[in-house]
């Protein structure tokens, strides 16, 4: 298994460790509840330095994202970032990814763990156009400082106004004394807050600073599984779970961050089009259970009648609302928000209704 910059500390922590898209990564500290709950009223900590970070720089570095994404790079202001995603020849998706307008010519893309090698293959293979690419995933560590107290914490250390960063803007500075650290308003948790991309070298400088300034908010260390709780809860899609080869963005819901432009060419953007213009026979929906139970990727949904309608693809039992919340492809005329649908839970039909997301205010 990989290592990231922490994980040293995070054994010494305490954390209970299991593999991760390749990594040795927490999973908890104290509890995902504790942990959860944390990021929700203060603010805590997630080591994501297992993301993947892509550069792609020259003149042709905006015709080859616009070849490769879905979403229209061309309208996109240095200093501002966007979510996107690879479409894929079959009409599924590759990965969802974040691109940074960092410079004239020179943009980031930051990609799901599980999918570094695919991602740049991928990349590599369709880039028809010349542009530079570089794959600086090893050289790259990230902390997501998530939570209502985090941007005062951050603040702290860094002279960069960070209320001069609105949602998916950046910016690059000097933080706890060191350099060129990205400080995106970014972040997978619905609950406000940062994440700082800097060199591995400076990781363990950042972290005790970050922990240091942040004692009066009583900062803690935040592993990936309420990571998984709080992005479910705020109704963000997880790659291999309600994302993956064979769903494709209009079913998934993401039908706004495929821009069929004029000029925009990107990879199976006809059929993409057509699904858009003619519809899809399922979508994504999020769902609240009504009876008691917690729901599981790879539960049936079925209907009234028990016939199977779906299937799960995110559940869990949600801290907030302590109550079975999920996510899960259903036939289009079922997700309708507060449509009555069951989730198939050790041969119990239990109820619930489609909802709208975020699952909390």
């Amino acid at each position: 298994m990989k290592n990231t910059p922490f994980t040293a500390l995070h054994i010494a922590l305490g954390a209970k460790m299991h593999e991760f898209a390749g990594y040795n990564m927490p999973i908890e500290y104290t509890g995902i509840i504790d942990e959860h709950l944390t990021v929700l009223g203060g603010v805590g900590v997630f080591d994501v330095s297992h993301m993947g970070e892509f550069w792609v720089k020259g003149p042709n570095a905006l015709a080859f994202i616009q070849s490769v994404t879905s979403n229209d790079a061309s309208v996109l202001p240095l200093g501002k970032a966007q979510y996107s995603c690879f479409p894929n020849e079959t009409g599924g998706i590759v990965d969802d990814l974040l691109v940074y307008h960092y410079a004239p010519e020179t943009y980031l893309l930051v990609v799901n763990a599980s999918n570094i090698d695919k991602d740049w293959n991928w990349c590599v293979s369709h880039n028809s156009v010349g542009a530079e690419l570089e794959n600086v995933s090893d050289n790259v560590a990230q902390l997501a400082v998530q939570g209502p107290k985090a941007k005062a914490v951050l603040q702290r250390l860094t002279s960069v106004d960070l209320d001069a960063i609105p949602y998916y803007a950046f910016a690059t500075g000097e933080f706890a004394g060191c350099k060129d650290v990205l400080i995106s308003n970014t972040g997978y948790t619905g609950a406000g807050g940062f994440e700082l991309y800097f060199s591995p070298e400076v990781a363990m400088t950042i972290w005790n600073a970050l922990f240091e300034a942040g004692k009066t908010e009583g900062i803690k260390p935040v592993g990936l599984g309420a990571r998984d709780t709080l992005r479910l809860e705020a109704g963000f899609c997880l790659y291999g779970n309600d994302l993956d080869d064979t769903t494709s963005p209009i079913e998934a819901g993401l039908g706004w961050i495929t821009k069929f432009v004029e000029g925009k060419q990107f990879t199976n953007r006809t059929q993409l089009e057509q699904q858009k213009k003619e519809g899809v026979a399922r979508k994504l929906c999020a769902f609240k259970l009504v009876d008691k139970g917690i729901p599981r990727h790879g539960y049936e949904i079925v209907d009234a009648q028990g016939e199977v309608i779906g299937m799960v693809t995110s559940g869990t039992m949600s801290p907030s609302l302590k109550i079975g919340i999920g996510m899960g492809y259903v036939k289009t005329e079922y997700a309708k928000i507060g449509t009555e649908i069951f989730v198939k839970v050790r041969n119990r039909n239990l109820k619930a209704l489609v909802a709208k997301p975020p699952f909390r205010n």
